[in-house]
């Protein structure tokens, strides 16, 4: 499929399937056609339905197959829920892909720790795909997922699939379960502490609501991990996606084409702060 000339102008791509992850979660695959739609990992497109408006969703699916793109939507509002309404064979508008990913080459040799509170594994999905192809270039691989409720887990067979893999340590913790839960009870940064890896040697990816990033990357930093090789993936309020519009300027950066993915260091000082 051939991009548009005018990154503003969105490209009709069929839907291929639509299937329910959560209660209010869906997940989304997009036909692209032959040529492919490459990307990295924690990029997003711009989704438009027509009729309804668009919205910046992360890519969740595999980077090592560009034919289909995979988005998994929460509806929360006009525009996802209209998403998440579509159909096989019906139409969306794409555009993308936009921003900046994760570190995947910066983190060839060392750890990789990965925090994810909510929605957040979507964005890292990708991330793993690529880190788990390649599993002989990274040392101890470390996913540590959030969610309210273990009904409330996100790609809870796959989380299965792969810790049967046994070259990766997966930790989940929900904020509160029934007395049948057998799991951890608490939030994610809370699993940080107690997680296995090298301070010294690691790059960490974080991705949840804000709040619980600034929290994981403080306790990431108490256990010695550098604030340099802390990345979290700020996805706020983006519009037009190429740094025009500026709803996503965060003090001096556009989320959008300076992130989403930015360090830990160049952020710290602004993430306490409000209103920015």
């Amino acid at each position: 499929m051939a991009l548009a000339a005018d990154p503003m102008a969105p490209i009709a791509a069929r839907v291929a399937r639509v299937r329910r992850e959560l209660k209010d979660v869906w997940t989304i695959d997009i036909e692209v056609g032959s040529g492919g739609f490459p990307f990295a990992p924690g990029q997003f497109n711009m989704l438009y339905s027509f009729g309804v408006g668009e919205a910046a969703i992360s890519i969740s699916g595999d980077p090592a197959r560009p034919n289909t793109l995979v988005h998994t939507v929460r509806a929360v509002g006009k525009v996802s829920g209209a998403l998440t309404r579509l159909k096989p064979g019906e139409f969306v508008g794409l555009r993308g892909p936009f921003g900046a990913g994760w570190p995947i080459d910066v983190a060839v040799g060392s750890d990789v720790v990965l925090v994810a509170g909510g929605l957040g594994l979507a964005p890292l999905r990708p991330a793993l795909y690529r880190l788990l192809a390649t599993r002989e270039n990274y040392g101890r691989i470390v996913l540590l997922c959030g969610a309210r409720s273990p009904r409330d887990i996100l790609f809870r067979i796959e989380l299965e699939r792969w810790r049967r893999r046994l070259d990766i340590d997966i930790e989940v913790t929900v904020d509160h379960a029934a007395p049948d839960w057998r799991g951890n009870v608490g939030v994610v940064t809370t699993l940080i502490g107690r997680a296995a890896f090298d301070r010294h040697h690691t790059v960490a990816m974080v991705c949840g609501p804000e709040i619980m990033m600034r929290f994981a990357a403080s306790e990431l930093v108490n256990a010695g991990v550098s604030d340099e090789a802390i990345y979290l993936s700020m996805e706020r309020n983006m519009k037009c996606a190429i740094g025009h519009c500026g709803h996503c300027q965060f003090g001096g950066d556009f989320i959008c084409k300076d992130g989403p993915v930015l360090t830990y260091r160049h952020l710290r000082d602004r993430l306490a702060r409000s209103e920015i």
